[in-house]
């Protein structure tokens, strides 16, 4: 590695050392700093060699941390990891840290917490909201449908 390039290289070790980060968010970070090519490809490949960048490890922390803090369901975790150019295994491993029992409970206490904050009477009405809220939230029809059906 060349000397300028050993400057970015410690410089995006930084960025990748603050929080998980994926290649493309990389990749457009050095291309902000004006590092393009083969020099790009070598920082990103050293990155990944230093374990600095892992997109395995970014996919389940991303899922994790998305579903724990903002209780959002598979299907808003897939769409926002395919944005960021995740798919394939490192997919299937981000959707592990999510457990299935987990995630029922979570859809349960959301809809719970949301129906103390509609101000209807009206059965229908109550459970269209209900519905349309956790789809916005990513999870399923089926297991919506489910979890309302129980009640």
């Amino acid at each position: 590695m060349t000397d300028p390039v050993k400057d970015v290289f410690r410089k995006a070790a930084m960025f990748c050392a603050y929080q998980e980060r994926t290649q493309q968010e990389v990749r457009d970070r050095l291309k902000e700093w004006s590092v393009f090519g083969d020099d790009a490809e070598e920082v990103i490949a050293e990155l990944i060699q230093q374990n600095y960048l892992n997109e395995e490890r970014f996919a389940k922390a991303f899922a994790g941390g998305k579903f724990r803090m903002k209780g959002w369901g598979r299907r808003k975790i897939k769409q926002h990891l395919q944005q960021r150019g995740i798919s394939g295994y490192n997919f299937e491993q981000a959707m592990k840290e999510i457990a299935p029992d987990d995630y029922r409970s979570t859809l349960t206490d959301l809809l719970d917490k949301k129906r103390r904050t509609i101000r209807d009477s009206n059965p229908l009405v109550i459970k269209q909201k209900l519905v349309r809220y956790a789809l916005s939230k990513g999870y399923e029809s089926e297991l919506i449908f489910a979890v309302l059906g129980n009640e």
